[in-house]
Protein backbone atom coordinates (compact mmCIF):
# COMPACT_ATOMS: atom_id res chain seq x y z
CA UNK A 1 0.00 0.00 0.00
CA UNK A 2 3.03 2.30 0.18
CA UNK A 3 2.49 3.32 3.81
CA UNK A 4 5.51 4.03 6.01
CA UNK A 5 5.01 3.18 9.70
CA UNK A 6 6.07 5.95 12.04
CA UNK A 7 7.44 4.00 14.96
CA UNK A 8 9.90 5.58 17.37
CA UNK A 9 13.49 5.60 16.15
CA UNK A 10 16.00 3.73 18.27
CA UNK A 11 18.92 6.07 18.91
CA UNK A 12 20.62 4.14 21.73
CA UNK A 13 23.23 2.51 19.50
CA UNK A 14 21.28 -0.54 18.36
CA UNK A 15 19.87 -1.01 14.87
CA UNK A 16 16.74 1.06 14.32
CA UNK A 17 13.69 0.03 12.29
CA UNK A 18 13.39 3.63 11.04
CA UNK A 19 15.97 4.72 8.45
CA UNK A 20 17.57 8.14 8.91
CA UNK A 21 16.03 9.35 5.64
CA UNK A 22 12.51 8.82 7.00
CA UNK A 23 13.37 10.18 10.45
CA UNK A 24 14.57 13.42 8.85
CA UNK A 25 11.21 14.19 7.20
CA UNK A 26 8.79 16.80 8.54
CA UNK A 27 5.93 14.28 8.62
CA UNK A 28 7.89 11.98 10.91
CA UNK A 29 8.57 14.84 13.34
CA UNK A 30 4.88 15.77 13.43
CA UNK A 31 3.94 12.12 13.94
CA UNK A 32 6.31 11.76 16.90
CA UNK A 33 4.98 14.98 18.45
CA UNK A 34 1.37 13.74 18.20
CA UNK A 35 2.45 10.36 19.57
CA UNK A 36 3.87 12.06 22.66
CA UNK A 37 0.58 13.91 23.24
CA UNK A 38 -1.38 10.64 23.08
CA UNK A 39 1.05 8.82 25.37
CA UNK A 40 0.80 11.62 27.94
CA UNK A 41 -2.95 11.05 28.21
CA UNK A 42 -2.57 7.33 28.82
CA UNK A 43 0.24 7.94 31.31
CA UNK A 44 -1.95 10.41 33.21
CA UNK A 45 -4.82 7.90 33.21
CA UNK A 46 -2.55 5.24 34.71
CA UNK A 47 -0.95 7.39 37.40
CA UNK A 48 -3.53 9.99 38.40
CA UNK A 49 -6.71 8.46 36.97
CA UNK A 50 -6.22 5.10 38.72
CA UNK A 51 -6.51 3.10 35.49
CA UNK A 52 -3.40 1.01 36.16
CA UNK A 53 -5.42 -1.44 38.23
CA UNK A 54 -9.15 -0.87 37.98
CA UNK A 55 -11.39 -1.62 40.92
CA UNK A 56 -14.47 -2.53 38.89
CA UNK A 57 -15.48 -5.65 37.01
CA UNK A 58 -17.11 -6.10 33.62
CA UNK A 59 -16.21 -4.51 30.35
CA UNK A 60 -19.08 -2.02 30.59
CA UNK A 61 -17.92 -0.63 33.95
CA UNK A 62 -14.26 -0.47 32.90
CA UNK A 63 -15.34 1.36 29.74
CA UNK A 64 -17.34 3.84 31.82
CA UNK A 65 -14.39 4.38 34.14
CA UNK A 66 -12.05 4.90 31.19
CA UNK A 67 -14.37 7.45 29.55
CA UNK A 68 -14.76 9.32 32.84
CA UNK A 69 -10.99 9.30 33.42
CA UNK A 70 -10.22 10.61 29.94
CA UNK A 71 -12.91 13.30 30.32
CA UNK A 72 -11.20 14.40 33.54
CA UNK A 73 -7.86 14.46 31.70
CA UNK A 74 -9.40 16.66 29.00
CA UNK A 75 -10.67 19.05 31.67
CA UNK A 76 -7.22 19.33 33.24
CA UNK A 77 -5.69 19.94 29.80
CA UNK A 78 -8.28 22.63 29.09
CA UNK A 79 -7.36 24.33 32.36
CA UNK A 80 -3.66 24.41 31.56
CA UNK A 81 -4.27 25.44 27.94
CA UNK A 82 -6.45 28.31 29.21
CA UNK A 83 -3.65 29.47 31.50
CA UNK A 84 -1.16 29.38 28.62
CA UNK A 85 -3.48 31.40 26.38
CA UNK A 86 -4.10 33.97 29.13
CA UNK A 87 -0.35 34.54 29.50
CA UNK A 88 0.23 35.06 25.77
CA UNK A 89 -2.75 37.37 25.26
Amino acid sequence: MGVTPHVAQNTSGRRSAVPDAIAATAGYAISQNKRKLIEQGFGWAKTVGRMRQVMVRSLKRVDQMFVLTMAAYNLTRMRTLGQIRAQTA
